[in-house]
């Protein structure tokens, strides 16, 4: 096992100073490193637990757990933007609706559900998932903009599944048939279970906290649910589309 450096409970920054330092660096290409951010986004797929030791070297350099690089998100923010348009165009909305896409996949999806997830997670790991004592006496805290780097992860392999290859699978999915809506449940299924695992693989990193594994405690409720509504021909795709949004 890798050492792991803790001299202190807080961050090396400030949670406000971070944040806007991070909100500016959005805006400097040149600070951002793209190529690393696609490394990392190949590895979330084939070997997830990569990225998460590069996390623990991150903590040991910078005392942080959280990523200082905005470029993970920009991409990841660039790629709901063309999958919201291309959406838009296979399901023929008009033009201002493109917008309304964008702004649902970016804004509601990804963000908005990625804030509440992770303040839920960061609070519920900080409560009641650390450890009774840490090493060295010292007590630690979760970081918030960590718990959102884990939905970011973690959400990417759901984005390739339930954004990029439900896009091609449209012309199957969308019928009103049985197997069309299995094939739906299971798209969402595996996706949604593939998210918990790499949320909890993200939790288990950080060695003050206990019991991470409930984390994939849902993941039985998510396959049964896939079950009950593929026998009852129920088709997550056709409710998705009818409420205008994927």
């Amino acid at each position: 096992m890798l050492p792991i450096h803790m001299e202190s409970e807080r961050p090396s920054y400030s949670a406000s100073s971070s944040i806007s330092e991070y909100l500016r660096r959005m805006i400097q290409y040149a600070q951002m490193d793209i190529d690393y951010t696609f490394a990392q986004m190949l590895y979330l797929c084939v070997a997830p637990r990569k990225v998460y030791q590069l996390t623990s070297y991150r903590k040991q350099t910078k005392n942080q757990w959280a990523r200082d690089d905005p470029a993970f998100i920009v991409v990841l923010v660039f790629f709901l933007s063309v999958a919201a348009v291309s959406y838009g165009i296979a399901l023929q909305v008009s033009g201002s609706s493109h917008l309304w896409n964008i702004a649902l996949f970016v804004g509601v999806h990804f963000l908005l559900s990625g804030a509440i997830i992770a303040t839920v997670s960061w609070f519920v790991a900080n409560k009641y998932m650390r450890t009774s004592s840490s090493f060295h006496g010292v007590e630690q805290r979760m970081e918030w903009m960590y718990a959102f780097d884990i939905h970011c992860n973690s959400f990417f392999p759901l984005f390739l599944v339930l954004y990029v290859l439900h896009y091609f699978l449209l012309p199957v999915v969308v019928q009103p048939t049985f197997a069309a809506a299995v094939i739906s449940n299971f798209l969402y299924a595996g996706a949604l279970c593939y998210y918990l695992y790499i949320m909890s693989l993200g939790y288990s990193m950080l060695p003050f906290l206990e019991r991470t594994e409930v984390i994939l405690y849902p993941s039985g409720a998510v396959i049964l649910m896939a079950i009950i509504f593929s026998v009852l021909m129920v088709n997550p795709t056709r409710i998705s589309i009818q409420a205008f949004g994927v």
